[in-house]
Formats: structure tokens, C-alpha cells, sequence
């Protein structure tokens, strides 16, 4: 069965993807590596060489310069650092859909919210309205959502940016490793990625930062100065290492284009099966990641489903991974109107390891369940 021990399939890729065999090999061989980075004794030396290749590969990859890539624990430390640093001084506007590390981070700091339409795409005119009101503004805008996997378009974002002189951070972390991203394309300011999200371990993410010369950042860890004062504490280094492995066997796949079109052909025949059961698809109508679908059974509790599928052998989700293991309504699908379905809604992500007889087994699950299930009103 796809994803380790036990008999079940793991279809939560968005939560963590499933630990690619090339990040193992780099995690193991970086844990053997007994030198603290920041040494400069040989063995320091040693380690200091596998982050630095790291850092590189990582920085190459989403077009950036090695300089301007900060290692952190993960994406939530790597938004809330650029909103911190960037934000200092600015309104801060954030799209409705949001991930809460940037969506809480951004509330918190007065934050205005983007409103989004029913595909859950950010309203440009919007956008554009508050960009004119007074005072200088970071824009923080995801790349594509964990949740139904919409994919925003940050350029046109980054366009109104320019003309209304505010700097933009894009979350990119259920999109890196799932398409192409670079962040000079995207023409953003600064990028958060997190290497469990594309097969590495957990505990490893990255800030990018736009431009050819080194950026100064406010550390929010000011700690013995490492990351070049922008960010304190030893790096994790078996972690980092096991990141940049992950990405580059993720780069490689997105150079197949069987690899992608195999992804959407298994997401579109569970969007098939979950319509035929009376289900709505969440912002079919928009581009989405090839692995992500967000399903409402109507008048049947996520929490339910989530408990029948996982009887049944299968891991989903009801939305985003990050909220103490309860089921709450969808911030999201209530952003998009569909505040009266958002406590229906199941989202499966199919991992980059993903069989097509796992997803025929889910759809025959998922059938059954829809029959079962009696139809009662969400809560």
C-alpha cells in the first residue's frame, strides 16, 4: 500500500507528501556528517559543504541567487518571516483563501483580506481598489491553494504591485515541486516553500528572495547570527539536505509531462465518480494543481466521511493539516460563498507515488460512502 506500514492508502499528499527514497539516502548520509555547520574545524567544514550544495540546488532551482535563500523549519516560519521583514511600515493585504500561517499572521498585524470569487480566485479589481487607498502595502497572495488547489494568477498580482509601488510575498508551498515556479517569472518580492510538501522531511523550508544582491532581513531568531544574521539557531541539517534531494527528484518529474497528465487524469476521474454521487467539485472551473481535488457530498458532515474513508483504508483530509487534528468549516470554501457546503467538504491529494488501481479502490470507497451515508444538515 502507497505510503508506509499499515493497510491503507495515504491520498493526503497537501498534508505531507509521502518521503521520496533519494531524500532518505541524502538525510542519512548528511546525520553521518558529525560537524556543526557554523565551524570552521574540518569537520565543520564538511557540513558546512553539504548545506551550502543544498542551498544551491534549492536557490537554482526557483531562481534565485544561493545568497538569497534562507533555510527555516518550514513554510509557516518562512511566511511569517517576509511578512515581519517586508511588512514592516505597510498595509498588509492577504488573500481570503489563504493558508492561516500567512492568513493569522497577517490578521494579527491588521491585515486586510483580498475577496475572492466562487472559483476562489482573488478579485483583481479588488485588489486594485485597495491598492489605492493610502499608504504602502505588502500584498501576500499563494500560489496555488491547499485546499482546492486553484492556482492564483500571480503575475497579473505582481502587475498591479508594481504600479501601485507594493512589494508582494507569494506562498508557494503546495506549488513548488507540483509545477513549474521561479520566482523572478512570477515577478514577486519574496517566495516561502516547505520541503515535506514535495517529498522531503519535515522540519525544512526556504525563503527566497528576489534580487542579485544580498537582502537584509530582521531576523525573528536573532540567536549567534547564522543564515547571515537573518535567521538564528543551528540548521537542521540532515533535513536540509533531505529537501534538496526531494526537490530535485520533483524537478525531474515535472520535466515528464506523463508525470503531470498522469495526476490529472486520476484527479478527473475521481472528480468524475464524486459528481456521478452528487458531489460538487470546488473550483473546477479554474486552473488547478493536477494532484488536488476538494469534494462536497451535500448534507453529509466532512468529519463523517473523514471517518467512513478511514474505515474503509483511505487518508484524506478535510482541508488544511494544521489545525490540532479537528474538522472545522472551511475558511476557504466560505471565502469562495459556499458557506453553507463548508462543512462537507473532503479534499483528496494524490502523492507524487500515487497507483492508478489506489485511486480505483478510493472512487469504489467513495461511492459506497456517498450511498451509505444518511443525509443530514452540516453544522
Amino acid at each position: 500500500m502507497n505510503g508506509g506500514a499499515g493497510d491503507f492508502f495515504y491520498l493526503d499528499a497537501n498534508a505531507s507528501e509521502p518521503l521520496r527514497p533519494e531524500a532518505a539516502a541524502a538525510m542519512a548520509a548528511a546525520a553521518a556528517v558529525r560537524g556543526n555547520p557554523s565551524s570552521v574545524h574540518r569537520a565543520g567544514r564538511a557540513a558546512r559543504a553539504i548545506m551550502e550544495a543544498a542551498r544551491e540546488e534549492i536557490a537554482a532551482t526557483f531562481g534565485v541567487t544561493a545568497e538569497n535563500c534562507v533555510m527555516t523549519s518550514g513554510g509557516t516560519e518562512a511566511n511569517v518571516l517576509a511578512i515581519d521583514a517586508l511588512g514592516q511600515g505597510r498595509r498588509i493585504l492577504y488573500g481570503a483563501g489563504e493558508h492561516d500561517a500567512v492568513r493569522m499572521a497577517a490578521q494579527v498585524r491588521g491585515g486586510q483580506a483580498i475577496p475572492v470569487d466562487a472559483q476562489g480566485v482573488v478579485r483583481l479589481n479588488a485588489l486594485a481598489a485597495l491598492l489605492a487607498q493610502p499608504g504602502e502595502a505588502l500584498v501576500c497572495v499563494m500560489l496555488a491553494n491547499n485546499e482546492t488547489g486553484v492556482i492564483q494568477p500571480v503575475a497579473d498580482v505582481a502587475r498591479l504591485c508594481r504600479e501601485h509601488g507594493a512589494r508582494l510575498h507569494v506562498d508557494a508551498v503546495q506549488a513548488a515541486g507540483r509545477m513549474e515556479v521561479d520566482l523572478r517569472a512570477l515577478g514577486a518580492d519574496s517566495m516561502a516553500v516547505s520541503g515535506h510538501k514535495f517529498g522531503g522531511p519535515k522540519g525544512a523550508g526556504a525563503l527566497l528572495l528576489a534580487g542579485e544582491r544580498f537582502v537584509v532581513l530582521p531576523p525573528m531568531l536573532a540567536g549567534g547570527g547564522q543564515e547571515q544574521g537573518r535567521r538564528g539557531g543551528t540548521p537542521a541539517l540532515p533535513a536540509i539536505a533531505g529537501m534538496a534531494a526531494a526537490l530535485s527528484a520533483a524537478t525531474r518529474d515535472l520535466a515528464d509531462p506523463a508525470h503531470r497528465a498522469r495526476l490529472a487524469r486520476l484527479r478527473d476521474g475521481i472528480d468524475r465518480v464524486a459528481r456521478d454521487c452528487g458531489a460538487v467539485v470546488c473550483s473546477a472551473d479554474a486552473p488547478r494543481l493536477a494532484n488536488t481535488t476538494c469534494l462536497v457530498l451535500p448534507h453529509r458532515r466532512a468529519q463523517t466521511q473523514l471517518i467512513a474513508l478511514d474505515m474503509a483504508g483511505f487518508c484524506v483530509s478535510a482541508g488544511s493539516a494544521c489545525s490540532s487534528g479537528k474538522v472545522a468549516r472551511s475558511h476557504v470554501l466560505v471565502a469562495m460563498g459556499m458557506e453553507g457546503q463548508a462543512g462537507c467538504a473532503i479534499r483528496v491529494s494524490l502523492p507524487w507515488s500515487v497507483t492508478d488501481a489506489e485511486v480505483g479502490a478510493f472512487t469504489a470507497a467513495y461511492a459506497d460512502m456517498a450511498a451509505r451515508l444518511p443525509m443530514r444538515e452540516a453544522v
